[in-house]
C-alpha cells in the first residue's frame, strides 16, 4: 500500500510500504491500496437489429499513480484506522462504468449474429479504447486486462435462433436418414437383380441340360431306326438273294417236263401225255404229304378268329352248352321228303384225265412214283 502522512495540512511522508509513529490528534494518513483488484461485470445492451443482449465478463486493474488518486479521492484513515469515506468503494465502478459505455458503442454497431460471434473482437476494441482514456489516466489507474465470458441473447430470442440452427441440424439429419434409406434401396435392389440373374443363369442351364437330354435321345432313335432299317435292308438284301439263289438252282435244275409230242420216250402218247401230267399231280401231292383242296377234312372246322385250343374244345364230348327249352325246337319232328339219291358218278376215262387213264399210266414220271411209293 502507498502511505501519506500529512501533518498540519502538509505532507509529510509518503511511500509504499512506510511504518512510523505519528500522532493521531495532529496527524492525517492516507493509505491508497496498489495491488491489483478484480472486477466482474454484467450489461444488458441492445443490438444493430434491435436485439437485447447481455455481456458478462470481468475487469483487472490497478493504481498506477496513488498520488494523483489521492488528489481525487479520499482515501485517509479515521481514528478506528479504517477509511472515512465511500470513494474507494466508488473506484471499481467508476471503472466499469467506463467499460460499459465503451462496450455500449461497439455491442450497437454489430447485429445479433455478429455480437453473438465476435466474443475476441470485443475485447480487443474495448480494451484498447480503455488504454488511452482520460478518465483512467486522471484517476491513476491501469487497465492489466479484460475478458468476455459471454454473450447472450434473451430466451426467446435464442430459442428463435436455435430452432432455425435446430431445423438446419434436423434436415441434415433427415437428409443423412434419406441418404442411408437410398443406399439401403440401392443395396436391395443389386441383391434382388442379382438373384434374378442368378435365376435366370439356372433356368438357362436347366433348358441346355433339356435340350442336350433331347438330342441324345433323338440321336439314339436316329440310330435305332438306322439300325432298324440296316437290318431291314439286309434282310431284304438275303432275302432277295436267297430268291434268287432258288431261282438260279432252279434254272440250273433239269426240266421234268416231257416235250411236246413226247418224243424220245419209249411207250408214250403223243396227244395224252400232258393230260394225264395234269391228272397225276393231285396224286403226286398227296403223295408227298401237301394239303390240296381235293383232299380229305379232319377235325373241326376252324373259324377265322378260333385258335386250336378253342377248337379242340369245342371238339370234345359235352362240349355243347345245353340250350333253353324252345316250343318251336321241341315240337315232335315232322316227316321230310327225302331227296332223290344222285347217280354214281363214272370213273374217270381217258378223256377226263383221271389217274387210271392210260396217258397217266403210260407216264414214265408216273411209273417212278407209284414204284418209289409204299403200298
Amino acid at each position: 500500500q502507498y502511505v501519506i502522512q500529512y501533518q498540519s495540512g502538509r505532507p509529510q511522508r509518503e511511500g509504499a510500504g512506510l511504518s512510523f509513529w505519528y500522532f493521531a490528534p495532529s496527524t492525517s494518513l492516507v493509505v491508497v491500496p496498489t495491488a491489483s483488484v478484480n472486477e466482474p461485470f454484467i450489461f444488458p445492451e441492445v443490438t444493430s437489429d434491435f436485439r437485447e443482449v447481455t455481456v458478462q465478463g470481468q475487469i483487472t486493474y490497478r493504481i498506477a499513480e496513488p498520488k494523483r488518486t489521492a488528489e481525487l479521492l479520499d482515501f485517509s484513515l479515521n481514528a478506528k484506522g479504517v477509511y472515512g469515506s465511500e470513494d474507494p468503494q466508488k473506484l471499481s465502478q467508476r471503472l466499469i462504468d467506463q467499460v460499459q459505455v465503451v462496450m455500449r458503442a461497439e455491442v450497437q454497431a454489430l447485429s445479433l449474429k455478429d455480437v453473438l460471434a465476435a466474443g475476441e473482437l470485443l475485447v480487443g476494441r474495448v480494451a484498447a479504447a480503455l488504454h488511452d482514456h482520460p478518465v483512467l489516466q486522471a484517476l491513476g489507474l491501469e487497465l492489466l486486462s479484460l475478458s468476455i465470458l459471454a454473450v447472450k441473447p434473451k430466451p426467446e430470442t435464442a430459442k428463435a435462433l436455435e430452432a432455425g440452427a435446430r431445423e438446419a441440424l434436423l434436415r441434415g439429419a433427415d437428409e443423412a436418414i434419406y441418404a442411408r434409406r437410398n443406399a439401403s434401396v440401392e443395396q436391395e435392389r443389386t441383391i434382388k437383380e442379382n438373384e434374378l440373374a442368378t435365376e435366370i443363369a439356372v433356368e438357362n442351364k436347366k433348358r441346355q441340360v433339356r435340350e442336350a437330354q433331347m438330342d441324345a435321345e433323338r440321336s439314339v432313335q436316329e440310330r435305332q431306326l438306322q439300325a432298324r432299317a440296316g437290318s431291314r435292308g439286309a434282310a431284304k438284301a438275303g432275302a432277295k438273294a436267297k430268291a434268287r439263289a432258288e431261282r438260279e438252282a432252279k434254272a440250273k435244275r433239269p426240266s421234268r417236263r416231257l416235250p411236246a409230242g413226247g418224243a424220245g420216250m419209249p411207250g408214250s402218247m403223243p396227244a395224252a401225255a400232258p393230260a394225264g401230267d395234269a391228272a397225276c399231280r393231285p396224286a403226286r401231292a398227296r403223295r408227298a404229304g401237301m394239303k390240296t383242296k381235293t383232299g380229305p377234312k379232319t377235325g373241326p372246322k376252324m373259324g377265322p378268329k378260333m385258335g386250336p385250343k378253342k377248337a379242340a374244345k369245342k371238339a370234345a364230348p359235352g362240349s355243347r352248352r345245353r340250350r333253353s327249352p324252345s316250343p318251336r325246337r321241341d315240337r315232335p319232328a315232322q316227316a321230310r321228303p327225302r331227296r332223290a339219291a344222285a347217280p354214281p358218278r363214272a370213273p374217270p376215262d381217258a378223256r377226263s384225265g383221271g389217274r387210271s387213264s392210260p396217258a397217266c399210266q403210260a407216264n414214265p414220271l408216273w411209273a417212278r412214283m407209284r414204284s418209289s411209293s409204299p403200298p
